[in-house]
């Protein structure tokens, strides 16, 4: 019973877990996204979300036209439905914050749900609490696109 606990802990550490930047390449996340790629970035519908990854790393950078800033993705995981969560360290607001997203059938993705550490809700079961309305979808830029270094 000992030599058959001992085996199967041996194989259980030597499967390593997948880095952040496994899991969103995967899933589909590294590259610009945006409501409308074909728009300058703008604070409204030319926002610029760009997932890079470097090494293990994955850095979420907003362009929003007059100011950007970047921010480091410090989890990522699927869930068996196909939910991407992820946890970001926003250093401009100081606050870690939880996000799903799902990868739809056109190739857009939406948010199902958006909260701060104390499980407050800006966007819950992919709607805005503040009004409703569903999470509207990001399409997926190329780099000419999405005018991200304009």
């Amino acid at each position: 019973m000992t030599l058959a606990i001992l085996f199967s802990l041996t194989l259980t550490l030597e499967v390593p877990a997948e880095t952040v930047a496994q899991t969103t390449r995967k899933w589909g996340l590294i590259r610009p996204w945006s409501l409308n790629c074909s728009l300058p970035p703008d604070r409204n519908k030319g926002t610029v979300l760009a997932y890079l990854a470097s090494g293990g790393r994955v850095v979420h950078r907003r362009n929003f036209g007059d100011t950007t800033d970047e921010s480091e993705v410090v989890s990522a995981e699927v869930s068996t439905d196909g939910t991407l969560n992820l946890r970001v360290f926003f250093p401009s607001l100081k606050q870690t914050r939880e996000y799903g997203l799902i990868m739809q059938p056109d190739g857009t993705m939406r948010a199902l749900y958006n909260r701060n550490e104390k499980r407050e809700y800006t966007i819950r079961d992919g709607k805005f609490v503040a009004n409703g309305n569903p999470t509207p979808p990001q399409h997926k830029c190329n780099n000419a696109q999405s005018a991200f270094n304009k």
